[in-house]
């Protein structure tokens, strides 16, 4: 099997942890990891705390990926709204390809044993809402400045306890 990343080098077995098997690139330090072990391992063994925050993420593949296996294409996956590294995924084969360094954003972000949790509709579609509303506040302090954005944020705040929500909000609208 050839890295879907590299293209060039073959895949070598590994443990990404241990009873933890991949096929892995000594070039790229990707990994093609099996989920049929990988569910085994999360089943089987207890995370360790998590290991102290890296100074920046790993560098992510931004181009649709080939499965080293069956040669389609991978989807992909977001991890989290805080980071920008997606986990490619075969369908067909069961795989996932982390590229180098994943592995380790994924324990910093406490994610190791909860992998088959991110490919689901509902954790996709809560980093969508929390990358949408990461945007309408950057807007909101980009378009009213900094102080005025936090006396929204905090008005927000108040109206949401509100009974009367929508009478002080049609209040508000009319001018």
């Amino acid at each position: 099997m050839k890295c879907p990343r590299c293209k060039a080098p073959d895949l070598l077995p590994t443990m990404i942890e241990e009873y933890l098997p991949a096929m892995a690139c000594k070039e790229c330090q990707g990994s093609l990891v099996s989920l049929l072990y990988y569910r085994h391992w999360a089943e089987t063994y207890k995370p360790d705390p998590p290991p102290p925050p890296s100074a920046s993420p790993p560098r992510d593949t931004t181009t649709a990926l080939v499965c080293p296996k069956c040669s389609r294409l991978m989807a992909k996956y977001r991890l989290a709204g805080s980071v920008d590294n997606r986990l490619d995924v075969c369908a067909t084969c069961d795989e996932a390809w982390l590229d180098g360094g994943e592995w380790e954003l994924l324990e910093q972000l406490q994610l190791s044993h909860k992998i088959p949790t991110i490919f689901t509709d509902s954790w996709q579609r809560r980093i969508r809402e929390e990358k949408t509303e990461e945007t309408r506040a950057a807007i909101l302090k980009r378009t009213v400045g900094d102080a005025a954005a936090a006396k929204v944020e905090e008005f927000r705040a108040w109206l949401q306890g509100q009974k009367e929500k929508s009478t002080i909000l049609t209040y508000l609208y009319r001018d």
